[in-house]
């Protein structure tokens, strides 16, 4: 009797607990369905922002080309050369030699700055974009001090000036020395043809990157014309340093790891081996076989075939730093702006600073 009441009550309750229980599960499952929509909101918030930032830094970068390229031309400036030949000097050929090195120093500058320009600047607006969007973000409206406030984004941002000054003489410097190497003994009347060229560009570089020598270095050699080498001047002031000075030199610092890890040296090589893909696929147009030549061989081939005096070639390669330095939106600028790897690295910056966690650094 007592067994048959015990299962009356269960049976009399069983309503009553599935209702609870069905009550308890909608709120669950609200719940969960609010924090997803909540999630899939801020990650899309998040995409936005990061979208917005990839087209800042393009923009970014079109803005300084024409002060990068005005500053290459100050300091390699061919045109006074090309000038004084218009004049038929005594010392002519010693004109031309200056010329054949300056020209091809120029050019080659270019395409080593310009990758940098865009490299680097992916870097850093994408490390300052994912402190601001953690400023902006709800983790930050707790009265907490912001990570990047303006006046912390233009000091940092102000660093890209080592790159246009110093990092930029001394490269200069770097590639004038590996153009006289390989350039310094051909003379003017020795012809070249674009293949042959490919293969001096390759020795120049090989010289400016330092591939001779030991390939275990941790990092690109040419991180030293990006930022410089020692700690930031403001570090090395002892004491006295202000709140915006100590945030700067974290990001500062932050920027210095991320440029000398490997997939900035992997990323910035792919970037470079495009860069010289696309002058030498611009200078291959005065390459092009003659009707003479086709004649004489159908099957001619522009890139071995076809070869120019380096008189010739000097004009062609000084007039490239227009279309590698252009800030109207170029192929080889675009190019460079619109590479998968250089979207992916830029993601991957972006995603490490922009999580919550950086918060806890």
């Amino acid at each position: 009797m007592r067994r048959g009441l015990r299962a009356g009550w269960g049976r009399l309750q069983t309503p009553r607990g599935v209702y609870l229980l069905g009550k308890y599960g909608q709120k669950k499952i609200r719940e969960i369905q609010e924090r997803e929509a909540a999630e899939y909101i801020a990650q899309a918030r998040r995409q936005y922002h990061f979208e917005s930032n990839q087209r800042t830094c393009n923009m970014t970068v079109l803005s300084m080309l024409p002060t990068l390229r005005d500053t290459l031309m100050h300091q390699l400036n061919s045109e006074s050369l090309t000038s004084l030949l218009k004049n038929r000097p005594a010392n002519k050929l010693e004109i031309w030699e200056d010329l054949k090195i300056i020209s091809f120093t120029r050019s080659i500058v270019a395409v080593y700055s310009t990758c940098m320009l865009v490299v680097l600047l992916r870097v850093q607006l994408n490390i300052i974009g994912g402190y601001i969007y953690l400023d902006n973000a709800a983790v930050c409206k707790n009265g907490t001090t912001p990570l990047a406030p303006p006046e912390v984004q233009q000091q940092y941002l102000s660093s890209i000036q080592h790159l246009l000054g110093d990092g930029l003489t001394e490269l200069i410097t770097i590639v004038k020395q590996a153009v006289h190497k390989v350039f310094g003994s051909i003379s003017l009347k020795h012809a070249l043809s674009l293949l042959e060229l490919e293969q001096k560009l390759k020795d120049i570089r090989k010289v400016v990157e330092h591939k001779d020598s030991d390939q275990s270095a941790p990092y690109s050699p040419l991180c030293h014309y990006l930022m410089p080498d020692e700690e930031n001047p403001l570090a090395t002031q002892a004491c006295g340093l202000t709140e915006r000075d100590t945030a700067t030199i974290k990001l500062l610092n932050e920027t210095r790891d991320m440029l000398e890890s490997p997939d900035f040296s992997t990323v910035l090589s792919t970037c470079l081996n495009r860069g010289f893909s696309q002058l030498l696929d611009n200078m291959a147009e005065f390459f092009r076989p003659t009707e003479q030549d086709l004649s004489q061989n159908g099957s001619v081939n522009s890139l071995s075939s076809v070869s120019l005096p380096l008189a010739k070639i000097i004009p062609i390669i000084n007039g490239q730093i227009h279309s590698v330095c252009s800030e109207t939106p170029s192929h080889f600028v675009q190019d460079l702006l619109m590479m998968e790897q250089v979207k992916d690295f830029a993601a991957n910056v972006y995603e490490a600073f922009s999580t919550p966690q950086q918060l806890e650094k």
